[in-house]
């Protein structure tokens, strides 16, 4: 079985089809990179052949370099991993000069890329060592550079190419942010030359008529000067100050992929392409070798497929979700009816009046009007979509639902009356999921005449963006249930995480201390500016302000006032409690009330912070180091992730990383909370959170766990990633 085949036509143009055996797209191993550079040698060599097309055996062009093998490859060390890349360099500069004279540019064969489908990471970057890139009319299809957005950088000559190609500027989006564009919008940037209805054919036709002029490439035709100006001249002077303030401001130096690929380009475009080719393999292998890469390649590539394929998932028949029952139809409740129909599945959207399911359902219809706009969305698609959601107040609609999700008011007292009122009248052997964020399963199981067929679905909001569905097993739910609720994940298309029943779960009981240590601060008198900045520079989205701000303030009193009563005297943040109040007696309840933490206008748009908390907590004189602030905004997630892991609410690190990311933004840089604690070093961990403790109090005290590792001198991944293993 091979990656790549070969046929020579009569007209002596040879089809190299890409068509990896076992797999859905097609990613490149070396074996299949091998394979390749011996097809070139031989087309090259043949004198019947008079053109290439390379294409795919797939309905999509590639998805990319396989990350195993990046992962094998830096296991050889530094040198290991630059000669594996300049191996690319090496086939894809074969592939681009294609057997010319090197002093007269002539002489070489032309080869043309035909791309069906879908072309990212080394899928692109091949077809831009082509000399014409032909792609089909399909607007499902994405073109583009996604590697930042895993911790490295287009590392096969897609950040020289495409900076050559298009200038630095122009490439920045899909370089620095890893934009991806449907064919068209790809060709209208100059990534690819020709969108057609049979792009094998169009290549095929091209190869055939080609001239020598034709297949040089402008940076190896003499007098090449790189669009927009090289960083000596005046006009690249300024590009590469641009581009080196929005890397800075976008990533706040924590990101190394992206600093490494600005270096990359910078010093590229003083030298010659070849000389260009051997500094970006260099700054790729600085990145590889960076654990920064590592963790998050592992965690949002590796980690995250494995969980949205069922890494976790028990052993049960199929439970694809047929038709979808969702009570309440609230913001939460409109957003995950929204989900279900997209991904077409028939759903009952009930609400206590018609008013209000039926703007639930309006929900959906805004949300379609606005990918009809950006042209995502066709007219057809509404119809279809709106045609699946069924907005009542009759229970009885849910009969023949084989999944309940219940999205009502956070009160145990309303959520029992509704689960009761629809077990009435669903199948016996359906499952009833409640969408809750706080409230214990087991406490609410009790209103279930079934409980092992009961089970939490949390989502996080606003549905259609947040990619985490965190599923939470109840003491008595059982493998149905839970495999239910992974299979109904894995049709809306989202990443879901499995943990066991505890006060908050997991997302919520990592976040909320972050809030809480940020606002804890404010009423310390630490200057709000150093909070929210030393948050941002450590990778965190959003500091703990902006945060609470987003999530809203009463329902921050909300939360606390439930906690307190559950645990009465045990309770200890009557300190972030006297900021929150008085923030909510004031009415500033955050972003909705248009005043919160930040200052806003009338249209809503954040204007800073509130030039109130001065006055309400001033300033204290001494104020405390930038490092002291960070430790505490991330120990506090982290330490508690370790107490979730340590108490069994976790049961598999990789959820854990995977849901910290997805789930409220934890530093994506680090690979997670158990990503960044491995980084620093158990023994090291353990020495900042005793300090933490000496200082600030007893909720940054090293749990056992930790303290333990670091005793033996192990890692997160070293100690659990066998059980990840054993799992997969």
């Amino acid at each position: 079985m091979t990656d790549f085949t070969m046929q020579k036509d009569a007209d002596g143009v040879a089809i190299i089809a890409w068509d990896v055996p076992g797999k859905s797209m097609n990613v490149l191993s070396l074996d299949g990179a091998a394979e390749l550079d011996a097809l070139i040698d031989d087309a090259l060599a043949d004198q019947a052949v008079k053109g290439i097309v390379i294409t795919s055996g797939k309905s999509d062009f590639a998805a990319g370099m396989d990350l195993n093998v990046l992962a094998r490859m830096k296991e050889g060390g530094a040198q290991a991993v630059f000669d594996g890349v300049m191996g690319l360099h090496h086939l894809l500069r074969k592939i681009e000069r294609a057997g010319m004279d090197p002093k007269t540019l002539k002489g070489g064969k032309p080869i043309a890329a035909a791309l069906p489908g879908s072309a990212l990471g080394i899928g692109l970057e091949l077809p831009l060592a082509t000399h014409r890139i032909f792609a089909a009319e399909n607007p499902g299809a994405k073109i583009g550079l996604p590697e930042i957005m895993v911790g490295i950088f287009p590392g096969a000559g897609g950040t020289t190419r495409l900076v050559r190609k298009l200038g630095a500027m122009a490439a920045a989006p899909l370089l620095l942010e890893g934009k991806l564009n449907a064919p068209e919008a790809a060709r209208a940037a100059g990534v690819i030359d020709e969108v057609v209805a049979d792009p094998v054919a169009a290549a095929r036709d091209w190869v055939l008529k080609a001239t020598d002029a034709d297949i040089v490439k402008p940076w190896d035709a003499k007098g090449y000067k790189l669009p927009g100006g090289a960083p000596y001249t005046p006009s690249g002077f300024m590009t590469f100050v641009g581009a080196s303030a929005m890397v800075l401001g976008k990533t706040m130096g924590v990101y190394p992929a992206a600093k490494a690929l600005l270096s990359a380009v910078y010093e590229g475009a003083l030298v010659p392409f070849d000389t260009a080719l051997r500094i970006e393999a260099r700054w790729f292998t600085h990145v590889l070798m960076n654990p920064s890469s590592a963790n998050m390649i592992r965690s949002l590539f590796i980690n995250k497929e494995a969980l949205e394929k069922g890494a976790n998932r028990p052993e049960a028949p199929d439970q694809a979700v047929r038709k979808l029952g969702v009570l309440g139809a609230g913001m939460m409740g409109a957003g995950i009816a929204h989900v279900a129909a997209n991904a077409g599945i028939k759903v009952v959207l009930i609400d206590s009046t018609q008013e209000a399911a039926d703007r639930g359902k309006a929900h959906s219809a805004d949300l379609l009007d606005k990918g009809i706009a950006r042209k995502k969305v066709t007219e057809e698609k509404k119809a279809e979509v709106l045609g699946r959601i069924t907005a009542t107040t009759d229970y009885a609609a849910l009969d023949g639902c084989d999944l309940i999700v219940e999205a009502v008011f956070e009160d145990v007292g309303v959520k029992a009356k509704v689960t009761r009122k629809a077990e009435a009248v669903i199948p016996g052997d359906a499952i009833f999921a409640t969408n809750t964020s706080t409230l214990p399963i087991g406490e609410l199981a009790k209103a279930s005449a079934r409980p092992d067929q009961f089970i939490g679905i949390h989502f996080f909001s606003p549905v259609d963006k947040m990619m985490l569905v965190e599923i939470i097993r109840g003491a008595q739910t059982g493998d149905r249930a839970v495999a239910k609720a992974l299979d109904f994940v894995r049709q809306i298309r989202k990443t879901p995480i499995v943990v066991n029943d505890a006060r908050f779960f997991y997302a919520n009981r990592c976040i909320i201390p972050y809030i809480n240590e940020g606002i804890r601060m404010v009423g310390e008198g630490v200057n709000p500016t150093l909070v929210e900045n030393a948050a941002k520079m450590m990778g965190m989205p959003l500091g703990p302000l902006q945060l609470v701000d987003e999530t809203s303030i009463d329902l921050g009193v909300k939360i606390a006032k439930a906690t307190r009563a559950a645990m009465g005297g045990a309770y200890a943040d009557d300190d972030v409690d006297a900021v929150l109040f008085r923030m909510a007696d004031q009415g500033r309840m955050g972003k909705k009330a248009n005043a919160g933490f930040y200052a806003y206008d009338e249209a809503g748009k954040r204007q800073g912070l509130w030039e109130g908390l001065d006055a309400a907590w001033p300033r204290a004189e001494e104020q405390p180091e930038l490092t002291e602030v960070q430790h505490r905004l991330m120990f506090a997630q982290a330490l508690e992730a370790v107490r979730a892991l340590e108490s069994g609410v976790l049961t598999d690190i990789r959820e854990g990383d995977v849901g910290a990311i997805l789930g409220w933004g934890f530093a994506p840089w680090t690979g997670g909370p158990f990503g960044w604690l491995d980084m620093l070093g158990a023994e090291r961990a353990v020495e900042i959170a005793d300090g933490l403790a000496a200082r600030q109090g007893k909720r940054f005290a090293a749990p056992a766990l930790l303290r333990d590792m670091a005793d033996k001198g192990e890692s997160f991944h070293g100690r659990f990633g066998q059980r990840a293993k054993q799992a997969a």
